[in-house]
């Protein structure tokens, strides 16, 4: 008996029967199918979105929905230069502002964050049009100390109202909430938020315009780190990771699941994280995930503790797993890897590891 060749086995897979996006992604990665097998899923999904669309009457249990053809390792690198941010330098992409001083002698952090309207490459061939801060995604990483204060000069330079809503301690009117007095702005207007940094801690800021969801799950989020007034432990490698999804078809259920942005990056066969045996390493770990209750980490053969929001140095637990909904966030701290080897980390929901949310640690010697 012949052995099928690459194209009559991904031919298989063609459904004659309907079959969601997720069942054709599955279907390849237990295939491990190559470059024409992963041609033929992606006939099968474009069948499956067309057949869809036609059948807009047919009824749809959540999750259900078609999900987009990816193929960890096969479909390639996005144009990174083209979207105008690399998810391996915002993970150390740390952003004091213009540093200066106040006449009272408190250190002043000035930002110019601007909404903008971008298409963001988020595998090769889909380009999504997102609502960035300074056209990238997640916004900068903000990060000053305990009682500096901060100003950022915000333009709304999309077509929709915009705002940015931080969390933490500060003023109603700086909320970016309700209207114009408060930073919620209209397309081509400006206003500048203006507070004292507080209390220390893991925090974030994103858009607070209706319909929110929309407003966050296509990009106007950020993360905000206030370090302790003396600082926080020594460790080799700080990291922010931004956990969040993409609705490809605007069906109000995510087709993508990513850290970063984009999804695969910190694959084994893309963009793995690289460290050495005995490191210390803090992560900033961000859940901005909308039309999900809650994502999750899971770091593989090693442990963590964790420190909820961050803001006491007394770990709430001390493990290799968390869930976070959405708006949490927290610190983990790992233990030093004892041993070389390549460890994967990822949502511990099957769905969003499979679509995006998955990355691998290099142990090096």
């Amino acid at each position: 008996m012949n052995e099928p060749n690459d194209e009559s086995a991904a031919a298989d897979v063609v459904p004659t029967q309907p079959l969601s996006r997720r069942g054709v992604v599955r279907a390849g990665l237990r295939g491990g199918a190559g470059l024409a097998g992963a041609a033929a899923l992606a006939v099968a999904g474009a069948q499956l979105r067309t057949t869809q669309a036609q059948d807009v009457g047919a009824p749809a249990t959540p999750h259900q929905a078609d999900h987009p053809i990816v193929m960890p390792g096969v479909v390639g690198e996005v144009d990174h230069a083209a979207n105008g941010f690399n998810p391996t330098d915002i993970l150390t992409d740390f952003d004091a502002g213009e540093v200066s001083q106040l006449p009272n002698g408190q250190t002043l952090h000035t930002y110019q964050i601007t909404a903008l309207n971008k298409e963001i490459e988020l595998v090769p061939g889909t380009v999504y049009p997102a609502w960035t801060y300074n056209g990238r995604i997640p916004g900068p990483t903000i990060r000053v100390r305990e009682g500096d204060r901060v100003r950022v000069e915000f333009t709304n330079g999309g077509d929709h109202p915009h705002s940015i809503h931080f969390h933490g301690v500060h003023s109603a009117s700086m909320d970016g909430v309700f209207d114009a007095e408060s930073g919620q702005i209209q397309p081509g207007e400006e206003f500048t938020y203006e507070f004292d940094a507080e209390p220390a801690g893991l925090h974030l800021y994103h858009c607070h315009t209706p319909p929110l969801a929309e407003h966050i799950a296509k990009g106007l989020y950020g993360t905000f780190i206030v370090d302790p007034k003396d600082g926080w432990p020594a460790v080799d490698h700080e990291f922010v990771m931004v956990t969040s999804g993409f609705d490809i078809d605007f069906d109000g259920e995510n087709d993508f699941y990513v850290a970063n942005a984009i999804p695969f990056h910190y694959d084994l066969h893309m963009n793995p994280i690289k460290l050495k045996v005995g490191e210390t390493v803090r992560l900033f770990l961000v859940n901005t995930l909308e039309f999900d209750p809650i994502n999750s980490f899971h770091l593989h053969a090693n442990f963590f503790n964790y420190y909820p929001t961050g803001t006491s140095r007394t770990p709430g637990d001390f493990t290799d797993t968390i869930a976070q909904m959405q708006g949490q966030r927290g610190l983990l701290e790992f233990l030093p890897f004892k041993f070389p080897g390549r460890y994967m980390f990822h949502a511990h929901k099957t769905e969003f590891a499979e679509l995006g949310w998955t990355g691998v640690f290099v142990v090096e010697e």
